[in-house]
């Protein structure tokens, strides 16, 4: 998938040339002329474990504009719900920090403003930028990615493997699936079918008129699958906890998942690897990227100054990392994640994650969701590939329809 920079640099120049002269905060270096809102207030949701991480930048960003930021400590649960309902009352907040997913619901209801990154669009990672921009807009200033990879006990297979069947040669492979499946960690190896979810129109977004899942590699993928089911490689008993056991244990040599379970795993003592994932063809398997980052609400009072402060402050190589250590996600701005990719671990998935893809943000895709992962559960368990994905794809036809 693939973002017109240059459109999306130029769609706001009008109003970033006359409203806001952006420079960089880092190195001493003022931050953004907000003198029109002098003494004004930014109210920015955070997740709650992230206030500590941007309290610097507020302190900052306030010792150099004298306006006031009010980091609020929000359940991720409740933010995106009580943002959508408070926004159009003129009561939420400026700045609501999310997952790049929520683009198509927060768009649909109006309750977001566009942002102005300026040459600084150039400075994250091209997975982060395509995710933050939406019909060709740039929305969200990322600050994390976050993609699944695979995790290998070195001290039972040395090397990593060059292919799918190699990796199943050499031990267990384990996946989370579970009764209805788990459509987003077997994302990559439909992609290495090409057969990804949706095709992309002239802007790079996602087109939820062109849907790829009934395309010829679609239906090699479930075919793929329901070889994989009958081999025993693929089980829909393996839920999320039984894969985790069985890699800890070391029952399995390989185990697909994301960052959030590799501090168990060194908990555990196992002495960690992150390879590839391993294609089943000749083609890159590539996985969904999920990225975080801070929305600017469409009432906000103080549009200049959110966008001052998200760019100039949050969109630092210091707060970004400081960001990192509070949820060991790798940043989203290039510099800060080459800085942590000092780690093995972190490094490891940063290599992963330049093939993937965004997950899909746009309101078709909830549709997808709905049937996906029963039909893939279906196919490993023994239902015909081919009848079972026809239906699959004619469902969620009608339901985007």
């Amino acid at each position: 998938m693939k973002v017109n920079k240059r459109g999306i640099v130029a769609a706001g120049a009008i109003a970033i040339v006359s409203t806001l002269t952006l420079a960089g905060c880092a190195g001493g270096t003022s931050g953004g002329d907000s003198s029109a809102e002098k003494g004004g207030k930014l109210v920015v949701w955070v997740d709650a474990e992230r206030v500590d991480a941007l309290q610097d930048a507020a302190d900052s960003y306030e010792d150099k504009t004298g306006v006031k930021v009010e980091l609020t400590g929000k359940s991720v649960d409740d933010m995106k719900d009580d943002f959508i309902q408070q926004v159009p009352t003129g009561k939420g907040p400026d700045i609501v920090m999310g997952a790049h997913d929520w683009l198509g619901e927060l768009s649909t209801n109006g309750v977001v403003a566009p942002l102005e990154l300026g040459d600084s669009s150039e400075d994250y990672l091209p997975v982060a930028l395509q995710a933050a921009t939406y019909d060709g807009t740039v929305y969200m200033l990322p600050y994390a990615v976050e993609n699944i990879a695979v995790l290998r006990n070195a001290d039972l297979v040395p090397e990593a493997p060059t292919s799918f069947d190699d990796m199943v040669s050499k031990g267990t492979f384990v996946v989370e699936q579970g009764a209805e499946g788990n459509p987003y960690h077997l994302y990559p190896f439909q992609t290495a079918f090409g057969a990804p979810v949706f095709g992309t129109d002239a802007s790079g977004s996602y087109d939820s008129a062109d849907l790829q899942l009934g395309s010829e590699g679609g239906f090699a993928f479930a075919d793929w699958l329901a070889a994989q089911g009958a081999a025993g490689t693929l089980n829909t008993d393996i839920d999320g906890e039984i894969a985790k056991q069985q890699f800890l244990d070391g029952t399995a040599a390989f185990w697909l998942t994301g960052p959030w379970n590799v501090g168990a795993a060194v908990d555990a003592g196992i002495n960690v690897a992150i390879d590839p994932i391993p294609s089943p063809t000749a083609e890159t398997a590539s996985p969904f990227a999920g990225v975080k980052g801070f929305f600017v609400s469409s009432e906000s009072k103080n549009k200049v100054a959110a966008n001052d402060f998200l760019v100039n402050y949050i969109g630092t190589e210091d707060v970004q990392l400081a960001l990192f250590k509070a949820g060991n996600i790798l940043p989203a701005l290039t510099a800060a994640a080459d800085s942590a990719a000092s780690d093995a671990i972190i490094a490891g998935f940063q290599a992963v994650g330049a093939d993937a893809v965004p997950m899909p943000a746009i309101p078709a895709m909830g549709s997808v969701w709905e049937f996906w992962g029963v039909a893939e559960a279906a196919v490993i368990k023994g239902q015909d590939p081919k009848s079972t994905w026809q239906k699959l794809v004619d469902d969620v036809t009608t339901a985007i329809k």
